[in-house]
């Protein structure tokens, strides 16, 4: 795919300062050239080189698309219609290419899992610095140091792939601070990060902005954001709408415009009604999910220890933990994607020991915590289509209803894999929906969500749940999960260590701290 050309082909070099270290000049981008839709629509930026910079916005307003223009990622990779100019250190980016780039502008995906593809951790870190030419012993001080200030030394020696999604994020985020970038994007960086792991995120991300450096991060949780961000930019429609100081921009007026999560409190999140739930559960009935001393390995590592639980029809489950915990590693059992070394798990009574992938689907529809890895067809019409036709189960209706209630109808004719994180989730989740499955899994489900959608998703669930079906999702969204579940079950070291009532294990401060469940960056 080739870029259109800017307006003239040869551009001057402008002087670059710590004023306009990124300068973007009557921007307008379409991943598609005909006919353009405009992703980004005439955006003029200037932005300094050490600014600490928030970028907001509703899901598919455009936030990654602007950060990918910031490091040449767009035109170069993603092609498309370029028109307006990007300037990084005075050069248009049109002029230079992206490996010349991402030494000045270190980009941090949403999905940390698609920057990952060494065999170890500190061979990752080191592969951008060897691929720049970097002296053995200054490499090897790099990856030392970095891995210390965001506390991955004991990740080193471990495959990145075998890692939990917040433990991936800080080595992404680990790689790029290698190469010492004057800039460092982050696209929804906390997304997959328990409190503790925020924690240690923005301690790093601060003490890399006072060495100096750029940070600039979309996202939509403001609580974790805002309070060290001196600039926040609004965008909405692939236009900026508002640009200035968080403590102007975030009123509740604008909080409700854009579908920002303004923060919390830990000691007391909103519980949901629990007459309303109470009623939609049916624990006379046999269970539907059943966890025999579920016992599972990676390399000799035990990564579940012995796991027992039961879930009811037209019940409502959210397991969390601490980002390493087992919560992903637990859900993929539930449809057999893992098998067990040891126990079983069975649906309505039978186990799933010798039933195929493939056969489960019918009765567990599951959401991943990255999207991308359960797209295969080329349209988003066709995505949502495709599970319920090949089980016989297409009910027109029920896809309208849900195209409906997750604002899918603009992106039907879209490739799945060109849509923005926010977007993606939701048509994962339309797609785990489609067949009706009698249970729904979902791994991390508001990760990289703004509010309008977490508000939309809590709404459906409820649906779900008055049809009898059951509900299983891992969190670390603590206010998502006290307002959209019966039960928690928190797993600490492979292990389930406490099963009980939102209400309950909320108002057990010390178990909380305990397990990495308090919020530790609200100050």
């Amino acid at each position: 795919m080739n870029p259109e050309k800017p307006d003239s082909p040869t551009t001057p070099v402008k002087p670059a300062s710590a004023k306009n270290f990124i300068r973007t000049e009557q921007l307008r981008y379409s991943y598609k050239k005909a006919p353009p839709e405009w992703k980004l629509n005439t955006i003029d930026l200037a932005i300094q080189g050490d600014e600490y910079l928030l970028i907001a916005g509703p899901s598919g307003s455009g936030k990654s698309t602007l950060c990918r223009t910031f490091n040449g990622l767009i035109p170069h990779f993603y092609g498309g219609i370029l028109k307006g100019r990007v300037w990084v250190g005075g050069r248009n980016t049109a002029e230079w290419t992206v490996g010349d780039l991402f030494s000045r502008v270190g980009m941090v995906f949403q999905n940390p899992e698609a920057q990952l593809f060494n065999r170890t951790v500190e061979n990752e870190l080191a592969f951008g610095l060897e691929s720049l030419g970097i002296p053995r012993q200054e490499m090897k001080r790099r990856v030392q140091n970095t891995a210390h200030d965001m506390g991955i030394e004991h990740l080193l020696n471990r495959d990145p792939h075998s890692l939990s999604g917040g433990e991936q994020q800080l080595v992404s985020i680990a790689a790029m601070l290698c190469l010492e970038p004057k800039v460092l994007v982050l696209d929804e960086p906390y997304a997959n990060l328990d409190p503790a792991h925020v924690g240690r995120v923005r301690k790093a991300l601060r003490g890399i902005h006072d060495r100096g450096i750029g940070v600039m991060i979309a996202e939509h949780r403001m609580n974790y954001t805002a309070p060290d961000a001196g600039r926040m930019i609004l965008v909405e429609n692939g236009r900026v709408q508002r640009d200035g100081l968080p403590s102007w921009i975030l009123t509740p007026k604008n909080a409700n415009r854009f579908g920002l999560t303004l923060g919390w409190k830990a000691e007391s999140p909103r519980t949901a009604d629990r007459s309303l739930l109470e009623n939609t559960k049916e624990q006379s009935a046999p269970p539907v999910v059943t966890a025999e001393d579920i016992t599972y390995k990676i390399g000799g590592r035990m990564v579940l220890d012995r796991i027992r639980f039961e879930v009811h029809r037209g019940e409502s489950v959210a397991i969390l933990g601490a980002n390493g915990a087992g919560k992903t590693t637990l859900l993929k059992h539930l449809n057999g994607l893992l098998r067990p070394v040891q126990g079983r798990i069975r649906l309505n009574e039978d186990s799933i020991r010798n039933r195929k992938t493939s056969q489960l689907a019918r009765h567990v529809g599951m959401a991943f915590q990255n999207p991308s890895s359960q797209f295969f067809k080329l349209t988003v019409q066709e995505e949502i289509r495709v599970g319920p036709r090949a089980m016989d189960r297409l009910d027109e209706a029920w896809i309208e209803e849900i195209v409906r209630l997750f604002g899918l109808a603009p992106l039907l004719n879209r490739p799945p894999f060109r849509l923005s994180g926010g977007e993606k989730k939701r048509v994962a989740f339309a797609a785990a929906l489609a067949a009706k499955p009698d249970i729904l899994v979902m791994d991390e489900p508001t990760a990289g969500q703004d509010g309008h959608f977490r508000s939309t998703l809590g709404g459906l669930l409820s649906v779900i749940r008055s049809r009898g079906r059951t509900v299983i999702f891992a969190t670390h969204d603590l206010t998502f999960a006290a307002e959209n579940s019966h039960r928690w079950l928190v797993m600490q070291d492979g292990r389930i260590v406490r099963d009980d009532s939102p209400e309950i294990i909320l108002s057990d401060i010390r178990f909380l701290e305990k397990v990495g469940l308090h919020e530790t960056v609200r100050k």
